[in-house]
Order: C-alpha cells, then structure tokens, then sequence
C-alpha cells in the first residue's frame, strides 16, 4: 500500500489520533514518538485535511488573522442611528 493510498483509506478517528499525536508528542499510551514518527504523522495529517475538505480554521497550522486596527490618522466610521 502506498502512502497515497493509506491517507484515502484513513477514518476520521485515526486523523484524529494522528493529529493528537503530532500536538502532544506521544501516542494515547503515553509512548513518545520519534521524530520519524512525527514527521510522517505530520504529512499524514496535512494530506488527510487537503484530500477532505477539513476548513481552514480547523487544519494544523491555521493562524486567524488579525484584526487591521484603524491608523492613528484615520477616523472610526460614523454610525447613522434611525432615530423614528
């Protein structure tokens, strides 16, 4: 079996695993993984999130983007309030 071929068969409980994994370094029975290990848990994720359609703010990796606060030269939007 191909390593493209495990990433299609893979369940959402072993992405999930995997990814669980990579973030804290060791396995659910507490055994650390290798940096091999990792490594490939890795790409298996990232391939795993791309082949399905996982949203963005989900994948490993995702930073939200800031906010843009206004330039100390430019004015906050007035709001119109209908008063009737």
């Amino acid at each position: 079996m191909t390593f493209a071929e495990m990433i299609e068969k893979m369940t959402p409980d072993i992405y999930k695993a995997l990814k669980r994994g990579v973030e804290l370094g060791k396995w659910p029975n507490g055994q650390e993984l290798t940096a091999e290990q990792r490594s490939i848990s890795m790409e298996a994720v990232l391939r795993y999130e791309a082949q399905n359609d996982i949203p963005e703010q989900e994948r490993v990796g995702y930073i939200a983007p800031k906010k843009k606060k206004p330039a100390a030269n430019e004015a906050e939007p007035v709001r119109i309030l209908d008063q009737g």
